[in-house]
Order: C-alpha cells, then sequence, then structure tokens
C-alpha cells in the first residue's frame, strides 16, 4: 500500500522576500527624506519671511498714523523685535534698527539651538531690499 502526499501550498513569504521589500524602502527613505527635510526649512524660511513683511508694513502704517519713526520707535521694539514664531520653538530672534529712523532694516538671526540655525541671517530694508547670507537685491534673493 502506498501513500501519497500531497502537496501543500506555500503561504506567506520567505526572508529573502522580506529583505528585498526592506532594502527598498530604505532606499526610498533615503532619497525622500533629505528633500522632505529641505522642504520643511524653506517653508519655515518663508514663514519668517512673511513675518518680516508684516512687520516692515506695521512700522510705515504706524509711521503715517504717528507723523514719524521717532514717535513709534519705542512701541515698534516692544511690539516687534522678540522671537519667532511666538508659537511652538522660536526659530528667529528680531532686532529692527536701533533707534528707528528713516532708513530702518528688520534682520531676523536664526537661534544657534533651532532647525534653521545653518540657514543664514534674513534682512529686510525700508527700500525692499531683501538679504539672505549675504545675497541682496529685491526679487527671489530669500527664495533659494
Amino acid at each position: 500500500m502506498s501513500v501519497s502526499v500531497k502537496p501543500t501550498k506555500q503561504q506567506g513569504f520567505t526572508l529573502i522576500e522580506v529583505m528585498i521589500v526592506v532594502v527598498i524602502i530604505g532606499v526610498l527613505a533615503a532619497i525622500a527624506l533629505p528633500s522632505y527635510q529641505r522642504y520643511v526649512i524653506k517653508t519655515k524660511r518663508t514663514d519668517m519671511m512673511s513675518e518680516m513683511q508684516n512687520i516692515a508694513s506695521q512700522i510705515e502704517s504706524r509711521k503715517l498714523a504717528q507723523g514719524s519713526y521717532s514717535n513709534i520707535s519705542a512701541k515698534v521694539k516692544t511690539d516687534f523685535a522678540k522671537a519667532y514664531p511666538a508659537q511652538g520653538q522660536a526659530l528667529y530672534d528680531i532686532s529692527i534698527t536701533d533707534p528707528l529712523v528713516t532708513k530702518w532694516t528688520i534682520t531676523a538671526t536664526p537661534r544657534p539651538s533651532a532647525q534653521m540655525k545653518s540657514d543664514g541671517k534674513l534682512t529686510l530694508n525700508h527700500q525692499g531690499i531683501k538679504c539672505r547670507a549675504n545675497v541682496c537685491g529685491s526679487g527671489d534673493e530669500w527664495m533659494d
């Protein structure tokens, strides 16, 4: 009497198949992660640039309402020369020309312990000239 053995169907994955999937995921992550980190830094820089534009608008509108820069200088300092963003981890410290005069400059200096520490200073002046890491102009100099 002979016994026949039915072949069983394999279920699951082999170790080699699992390792191949892990390697593929690792390669994709190695490619995507630096790109994502650059995107996050650029987004935070863009937020700071927008905030600096808002501060510049506030300076000019207050000057028009009060008649001179000297009348608004102290209030502008207390309102805007602080750390940004206000919520969450502060990434930049803002300074404004002291005393506030016709030729003012707003400077955003990255905090040394923050994510933006290697991003370089951002400046915006009364003429709308923007600088980032010593590259200046009135166009897309901040965007790099």
